[in-house]
């Protein structure tokens, strides 16, 4: 029977930071709509892009201007040099000439043909864009988007929900957490063997396993860059990268040659539980330094949380010695399906549901895959994502300047310590005496999305953001 399906490769995407919402989406849109207008057949004499509600109010913060016209040249947002990025806007302030496609030259110019609606959101969802392209002829092709988080993004007329799926015809559907247990229990198969068993309808095995390696290799890769690069991230804020400096103090200035090397000082050095404590922290700083300043990175689920199932997945590694590939494929994949059964019940987009869907999702994934690797049950991975995200419900989502650094960044570190802690409880825990199961949890959490305060949904108009001035020479 075909269903709708989130894949592993869904819910980790490789991209560029510093927002899969913002950024991932809006570029992929762009993708999608220069594909489309080939499809037509069109040849476009100018092209103008409307972005509105949180995408408006946040969207020069995150990047979105940039993400749109990267995508409208038809590059690919998992393998573009990121050095790119910043000097293809400079040029296009300068020359007014966009490339579409990489094929044909029009007339752009960013500062009138990139709209904000500051004060006009779509009905469909608040991360909505309308992509406008006029022939010469006067005729106007227009196509609207949503980008509903985690890089998903929904063109209009084409979906009745905030979940794009595939399509296919998988031996174990699973929309829920009921679910999953049900057919954990009935094949007795782990919460990644069945993961394994539903991607392989889809995919070869051989190349699953070459994916999700690939999906590491960005993670590590972003990680150790992270570690060893400092200076400032980009905006008004002049927030200091803080990840390369603690790396070098844990370290006692002691310098690696390369990321095995660096892996095995790490083992040397953490003996004591602060330390462990310290280096956690110090790999989400990382990963989210990097994904700020629009390094490359991967939505786990979304670019704003995409430090926190890295960094948990390096504790697995170095501090529990679970470091074979086998171990990581488990991990991400047994934290995938946990992902989806978020997405499916309620959301991963701040827009929608504040940083609950970021953190909070983040953590739930992070503590289901750390709890199996340590060798949970099923109902303990699941007990274990409920513990983490039970925890940050309510989380808003305010970032300062509509940028993703205060507190964004911090968050992580503080989301992968409450998923080891979540993992750490539902392993010493009976699930028989829980009282609050995971979709328990979802299905709140979707209601506390829809009672939240619009201001507090990445709009950097409440909380935090609200609070803090800007200009600030250190934060």
């Amino acid at each position: 029977m075909w269903r709708e399906f989130i894949s592993v490769f869904d819910m980790f995407k490789i991209g560029v930071g510093p927002s899969s919402s913002h950024t991932l989406g809006p570029w992929r849109a762009a993708l999608s709509f220069v594909h489309r207008m080939e499809e037509q057949g069109l040849h476009p004499q100018h092209i103008q892009i409307h972005l509105y509600g949180s995408l408006a109010k946040t969207g020069r913060g995150h990047g979105t201007d940039l993400a749109v016209v990267m995508g409208l040249q038809g590059e690919d947002p998992a393998t573009c040099p990121t050095h790119l990025i910043p000097e293809t806007m400079q040029r296009l302030k300068q020359q007014h000439r966009l490339l579409i496609d990489g094929k044909q030259e029009v007339d752009f110019d960013p500062a009138h043909d990139i709209v904000f609606h500051y004060q006009e959101s779509l009905p469909f969802h608040p991360n909505g864009m309308a992509f406008e392209a006029k022939s010469s002829t006067g005729e106007i092709f227009r196509e609207v988007y949503y980008s509903v988080g985690g890089g998903f993004i929904v063109k209009e007329g084409e979906s009745t929900g905030y979940v794009q799926t595939t399509t296919a015809d998988i031996p174990f559907p699973i929309d829920t957490a009921a679910d999953l247990l049900y057919w954990c229990q009935t094949t007795g198969l782990s919460l990644a063997e069945l993961v394994m068993e539903n991607e392989c309808a889809v995919r070869q095995e051989q190349e699953i396993r070459k994916g999700l390696q690939h999906i590491w290799e960005v993670m590590r890769d972003c990680i150790y860059k992270g570690c060893h690069t400092e200076g400032e991230l980009p905006g008004v804020l002049r927030v200091k990268r803080r990840a390369a400096e603690l790396n070098r103090r844990l370290l006692h200035g002691v310098k690696d040659q390369g990321y095995d090397d660096w892996i095995s000082k790490i083992r040397t050095h953490a003996t004591a539980f602060h330390d462990i404590l310290d280096w956690v922290c110090c790999f989400a700083l990382a990963v989210n330094e990097e994904n700020a300043a629009f390094g490359r990175v991967v939505t786990a689920p979304t670019n704003g949380a995409a430090g926190v199932i890295p960094a948990v997945l390096h504790y697995m590694m170095i501090f529990r010695n679970h470091d074979q590939p086998e171990d990581i494929e488990r991990f991400l994949l047994t934290a995938s399906v946990i992902g989806g059964i978020f997405k499916k019940g309620a959301t991963i987009s701040a827009a929608m549901g504040g940083c609950q869907a970021e953190i909070g999702v983040s953590a739930a994934m992070a503590a289901a895959a750390l709890t199996e690797a340590l060798g949970g049950t099923q109902r303990q991975c699941l007990m274990a994502a409920e513990i983490a995200m039970e925890h940050h419900l309510g989380l808003t989502c305010d970032p300062v300047a509509g940028l993703v650094q205060i507190p964004c960044i911090e968050r992580n570190t503080m989301g992968a310590v409450k998923a080891i802690t979540a993992a750490q409880l539902a392993l010493q825990s009976n699930p028989d005496q829980a009282k609050v199961s995971l979709d328990t949890v979802v299905k709140t959490m979707w209601e506390t999305a829809l009672d939240m305060n619009e201001k507090y949904k990445e709009t950097a108009e409440g909380g935090l953001a609200a609070h803090i001035p800007l200009g600030l020479s250190e934060c």
